[in-house]
């Protein structure tokens, strides 16, 4: 019942919109840029970002936005996250998990991390279906929001120099895995076969491609334009 009634929680417009906003954030989010991002009075957010981390959608703390300590620093103000419980309902009850655990550990003591990855290569060219191999980063971004990886882009460049210049690439990282539960147990399986996953669904051939860079708290997979179309 407790996943039902956090989950019920969201069905308030107000209070769903501020927490698709600050879960697509990736940071701490303050009472001010919620309220002002979706549209409402502080005071409403306030409610609302509070009644998400009752119910356990949102984690909250308080920190100064400022930036500075000491005295005139101002008051610690309250930030929310998103909560990195997970939550599920399913009527009559099911445990999918444990059984894709449980095929995971079959799959890796029996050596079938190729097999499993030719598979999942192939179930994601059928997702994609007949269309074409996607064209750019911001077609992939479209096609794995649609999946429930969350992608955003952000500046490949790791040099301050390129960055200033605006010549960093960009890259597609993703704020969530699908397989997190069962990929925490079995990394080096679960991890391989998100990888084919996404090459059969964006397309191997195409003008992006998947390759591993994982990053705490981030799906292990990044998505790059192919070296023959780096700009």
């Amino acid at each position: 019942m407790e996943d039902i009634d956090a989950i019920a929680a969201l069905q308030d417009p107000v209070r769903r919109r501020l927490y698709e906003y600050v879960a697509g954030q990736g940071r701490e989010v303050g009472r001010n840029e919620a309220a002002e991002a979706t549209g409402v009075a502080r005071t409403l957010a306030a409610h609302h970002l509070d009644k998400l981390a009752e119910a356990g959608l949102l984690e909250s703390s308080s920190r100064r936005l400022t930036g500075r300590s000491g005295p005139g620093a101002g008051r610690p103000a309250k930030v929310y996250t998103r909560s990195r419980a997970e939550r599920s309902i399913s009527l009559p009850a099911r445990d999918y998990r444990t059984a894709a655990e449980l095929l995971a550990e079959a799959a890796e003591e029996a050596g079938l991390d190729d097999g499993l990855c030719a598979a999942a290569r192939r179930r994601g060219e059928a997702l994609r279906g007949p269309a074409e191999p996607c064209e750019d980063l911001d077609a992939a971004v479209e096609l794995l929001a649609a999946r429930g990886y969350e992608p955003h882009i952000e500046a490949a460049g790791d040099g301050a120099d390129e960055e200033a210049s605006g010549s960093a690439s960009r890259i597609v990282r993703m704020r969530n895995c699908p397989f997190h539960a069962v990929a925490e147990r079995f990394p080096p399986l679960v991890c391989g076969m998100n990888l084919a996953l996404l090459e059969g669904l964006i397309g191997a051939d195409g003008a992006v491609r998947a390759r591993m860079d994982a990053r705490p708290g981030e799906c292990c997979v990044i998505i790059e334009a192919s070296k023959n179309n780096k700009h």
